[in-house]
């Protein structure tokens, strides 16, 4: 009884100390890291940063900071998407799906009204903005 107690010890010691696999984790494709109603350009567009000194001037953002690694600058691109001037709040803009080809980033947007529109107030304007990160150097399309 003793030996197979003393050989049960030993197996579970040598089975704990065992080689354990290597945890691999993968970045999604795409994070969405600021989405905000206010805030943005007066016009419509979307501005792709791909060079360290434009990702950069990102993460000296206040609300963006630790949200931006530095490898990210060397790994990663960053999409501004701007909605442009809007008289009301509840305007977004979201990323409706991202998708990766061998050679490219394909965005597809999608612009949301508010629910309901309240009465403008006069001479407000609110400009509607979203910043997202995208996993990847390749080139990127945006539609």
């Amino acid at each position: 009884m003793k030996k197979i107690l003393f050989l049960s010890v030993i197996a579970l010691i040598l089975y704990s100390c065992g080689g354990s696999k290597p945890v691999t984790t993968t970045k999604p494709l795409y994070e969405v890291l600021l989405v905000k109603d206010d805030g943005g350009a007066n016009i419509r567009f979307f501005e792709i940063l791909s060079e360290s000194r434009e990702i950069k001037m990102l993460q000296n953002d206040e609300e963006l900071k630790g949200k931006i690694s530095a490898s990210d600058v060397n790994e990663s691109n960053f999409v501004i998407l701007n909605m442009g001037e809007k008289e009301t709040l509840g305007y977004t803009i979201e990323v409706k799906k991202v998708v990766e080809t061998a050679d490219k980033i394909i965005i597809t947007v999608e612009d949301h009204e508010p629910k309901t529109k309240a009465t403008p107030d006069k001479d407000v304007y609110y400009y509607p903005h979203s910043i997202v990160k995208i996993n990847s150097k390749k080139e990127i399309v945006i539609e």
